[in-house]
C-alpha cells in the first residue's frame, strides 16, 4: 500500500485486506489523550454464569447458560438446568475462578480516572460509557436505565457502589448505541438484589451475595465473592461480546502497537475516529474479521479511518 504524507482527502490508493491486522498507515500529527475505561478482565471467572462463595440456591425452573461454581463452599440446591459444567471442588476450577474474581473486583473498585459521582436511583436516565461512583448504594427503581455506547461497540461502563445494588419488579437495563452486556460491570460493595421479572444486563461482581427474584433475567454474570447466589425461576445467559475493529498506533513501523487512546468506533458507518498522535505515527487495525481500508482523513484534530 502506498503511504501518502500529504493529507487533503488522503484516500488510500490501494485498499488492502488483512485478517486481524490491516495495512499500516503513517501520519505526521499530534494528539490530546482522553480517558477511556479499559475492560475489567475476569480471567477464568469469565466462563462462569454463576459463581458463589458459600452456596447456590435455586427454585425450578432456573436455567444457567454457562458454568456454575461454588468455592470455598460446595453446595448447590434446587436442581437448576445448567448448560455448562458445575464446579464445587476446592481446590479446583471454582477456587481459581474465585481468585480471578477477587482480582477483577479489586480492579473495578480501584478505578478512579474520569469518575462521575452518582447517587440513589438511576432509573429513567441514559448514561454514556464511563466510570460511575457512589459512596452508598445504587438502584434502578422509578424507571428503566439506558446505557448508550454512542456507536462504540467496545465501550465500557463501570459502576462502583459502596453498599447495595437493587432493582424493583419489572425494571430493565437497556443497551443502545452498540453497547454490549459483556462490557458492563457492577462492582457491589455488599449485596445485589434484582427484582422479579427484571431484565438486567452486565457482570455483577458482589462482595457478599446476589439474589435474582422470581422470573428475573440476567444477560451477564452473577459473581459473588463471599456469600450465596440465590435464583428463583431465573434465566442467566453469558454475554456474547462482539470484537469490533480497533485502531492501534506506534511510533515505529515495526511496533510495538497499542490501542489508540480516545478512539471511537461507529459500526454502522464503519469508521474509526481518534485524536491525532505523535510527530510521526504508524497505524493499523486490529479486528476479529478481515477488513478493507477505504480512506483516511483529518478533521478537527482527529484521524478518521473508513473500512469495510
Amino acid at each position: 500500500m502506498k503511504k501518502n504524507p500529504t493529507f487533503g482527502n488522503n484516500a488510500l490508493h490501494a485498499p488492502t485486506k488483512a485478517l486481524g491486522l490491516a495495512a499500516v498507515l503513517m501520519f505526521a500529527c499530534h494528539y490530546t489523550a482522553t480517558a477511556v475505561q479499559p475492560v475489567v478482565v475476569l480471567g477464568s471467572a469469565a466462563t462462569f454464569e454463576v459463581l458463589a462463595g458459600t452456596t447456590v440456591t435455586t427454585i425450578p425452573t432456573t436455567t444457567i447458560n454457562g458454568d456454575l461454581g461454588v468455592s470455598p463452599g460446595n453446595m448447590v440446591t434446587g436442581a437448576p438446568i445448567v448448560n455448562g459444567t458445575i464446579y464445587t471442588n476446592t481446590p479446583g476450577l471454582a477456587a481459581t475462578a474465585q481468585g480471578d474474581l477477587t482480582t477483577a473486583y479489586n480492579d473495578a473498585a480501584g478505578r478512579t480516572i474520569g469518575a462521575v459521582s452518582v447517587a440513589g436511583n438511576l432509573g429513567g436516565q441514559t448514561l454514556a460509557p464511563g466510570l460511575y461512583k457512589s459512596v452508598a448504594g445504587l438502584e434502578v427503581t422509578s424507571g428503566d436505565l439506558t446505557l448508550d455506547a454512542q456507536g462504540d461497540a467496545n465501550a465500557v461502563f463501570i459502576f462502583q457502589m459502596a453498599t447495595t445494588l437493587v432493582t424493583t419488579v419489572g425494571r430493565q437495563v437497556i443497551l443502545s448505541g452498540g453497547a454490549q452486556a459483556g462490557n458492563v460491570f457492577w462492582q457491589v460493595g455488599s449485596s445485589a438484589t434484582i427484582g422479579g421479572s427484571s431484565i438486567f444486563k452486565g457482570n455483577i461482581l458482589a462482595y457478599t451475595s446476589i439474589a435474582l427474584n422470581t422470573g428475573a433475567t440476567l444477560q451477564g454474570r452473577a459473581l459473588a465473592r463471599n456469600g450465596e447466589v440465590s435464583l428463583d425461576a431465573s434465566t442467566i445467559s453469558i454475554p456474547n461480546t462482539v470484537i469490533a475493529a480497533v485502531l492501534q498506533g506506534s511510533a515505529a513501523i515495526t511496533g510495538p502497537y497499542t490501542d489508540a487512546p480516545g478512539q471511537s468506533v461507529n459500526p454502522a458507518t464503519k469508521t474509526i475516529t481518534a485524536p491525532r498522535s505523535g510527530s510521526m505515527q504508524f497505524y493499523r487495525i486490529r479486528s476479529g474479521t478481515a477488513v478493507t481500508l477505504r480512506s483516511t482523513t483529518l478533521s478537527a484534530g482527529n484521524i478518521i479511518i473508513t473500512y469495510d
